[in-house]
């Protein structure tokens, strides 16, 4: 089948929302994978000009490369939003799986964080910025589909930030050890350049495949390619374990990157 775009760098644009920015860091066997191509000939250029650490507020929104709003947060490590009592799903609701956390349909809701698009709540968090890492989200299935979209893309667009890889991944000790041999090699960009980020697009939807107070199984979906008339999308599964009052990413184990391509987004959450 053949890809319907108007144009070759707009089919690569749209594989490399698919295949770059949700096949992501995916930690397997002891070893990082990370992408590292753009969609055109602009691969080498340097990354974008970082914003001034520490602020607050937000810039004038800027659109991703699907048209889409995404809000520019003043401190470059996002703006976490006021949480709203009373808005978090508990398990007696009927949509406790399956509702979208409040607050990521409207502004501020998808914020430009190191060049990729992350997900902000006002019901599930996160809460707060420590120390450049986005951290306090909510103990439900809406705070896990959270933590697992701003951690892969985070490490996506910053592969090099080892406070984040050590505090919101749950590694081996074979894993820390080649991720630190990748460091001292410097084969992990502190930030990838802006040609690489612009397709850390917001994801469409999430789904919740399995649900505890410890672990969640976590689909996202991203927008792929257009085959025969039909609108495809990336499916990639991620486990988050609750650890230390937080949500952590777990890393695969095996090289099976568990990623598929979906027809529809019909009994998927979207954002």
């Amino acid at each position: 089948m053949s890809v319907k775009e108007p144009g070759t760098r707009d089919r690569a644009s749209f594989g490399m929302i698919a295949s770059g920015a949700l096949l992501a860091l995916i930690l397997v066997v002891g070893a990082l994978v990370y992408f590292t191509s753009g969609g055109d000939d602009e691969t080498s250029s340097a990354p974008p000009p970082a914003q001034a650490a520490g602020g607050t507020g937000f810039a004038d929104p800027d659109v991703d490369v699907l048209g889409r709003r995404v809000d520019v947060p003043n401190n470059p490590a996002g703006q976490p939003l006021a949480q709203v009592p009373g808005t978090q799903r508990t398990p007696a609701d009927p949509d406790w799986l399956t509702a979208a956390p409040e607050g990521t349909k409207k502004p501020h809701g998808w914020q430009r964080v190191y060049g990729a698009s992350v997900p902000f709540s006002t019901s599930d968090g996160p809460t707060r910025i420590e120390n450049g890492l986005a951290v306090g989200y909510a103990r439900t299935p809406q705070g896990a589909a959270l933590a697992a979209a701003q951690i892969t893309y985070r490490l996506n667009a910053r592969p090099a930030d080892r406070d984040l890889y050590v505090k919101q991944v749950r590694v081996s000790t074979a894993q820390l050890a080649a991720y630190d041999s990748a460091l001292a090699a410097d084969r992990l960009p502190e930030q990838q350049p802006e040609t690489v980020t612009r397709y850390f697009v917001a994801t469409d939807a999430f789904k919740i495949d399995d649900y505890a107070d410890d672990m969640a199984i976590v689909r996202l979906a991203s927008r792929g390619p257009v085959l025969d008339g039909k609108q495809f999308y990336a499916a990639m599964r991620m486990i988050v374990v609750w650890d230390q009052g937080d949500w952590r990413l777990k890393p695969s184990a095996t090289t099976n990157t568990q990623t598929e391509y979906v027809e529809s987004l019909a009994g998927w959450t979207t954002w």
